[in-house]
């Protein structure tokens, strides 16, 4: 093979796997607490049921609305993740031990936004936010297919 031809073939195979490595993507992770009254929407009042609009909102404690949320929005550019979920790690400020919380979730193949609450007893006090966290979408395989996050998450490389 001529050394065009080798320089080209290699660089296809990288954008193909850097393609196909972004297929699934944690687009944009906000955190922040959210009341109760955030959710309310005139179209409970009518049918009894909770209504999202286009988010999907799972929550930890699936009775209690209030709570510290992440909003995620996930594009998925490849074929639907069915059997997937959210791993949430973090560190609390009123404890140094890690905490981990999942989130089951079927990711279909379009871009959608997901609430992922820790509520109830999880997430009691508005005032207190994340020291820092790591947000992991994971294949039913067991790979991770996107990740996302804090600052303070790991350490620097130093110099």
């Amino acid at each position: 093979m001529s050394r065009p031809i080798a320089v080209l073939a290699l660089l296809l195979s990288l954008t193909a796997a850097r393609a196909a490595a972004a297929e699934v993507e944690l687009v944009r992770v906000w955190a922040a607490w959210r009341n109760a009254d955030a959710f309310d929407r005139i179209s409970e009042y009518f049918t009894g049921k909770e209504d999202t609009g286009r988010q999907i909102v799972l929550r930890t404690h699936p009775d209690a609305r209030a709570g510290f949320y992440y909003l995620v929005r996930v594009a998925n550019h490849g074929t639907a993740l069915a059997g997937a979920k959210f791993s949430l790690q973090l560190i609390a400020p009123d404890s140094p031990n890690l905490k981990t919380y999942t989130f089951p979730a079927d990711i279909a193949n379009k871009s959608t936004v997901y609430l992922l609450g820790l509520t109830g007893a999880d997430w009691t006090d508005h005032k207190m936010h994340p020291v820092a966290w790591k947000l992991e979408l994971i294949a039913a395989d067991g790979k991770v297919a996107a990740t996302a996050q804090s600052f303070l998450w790991e350490k620097p490389v130093k110099p």
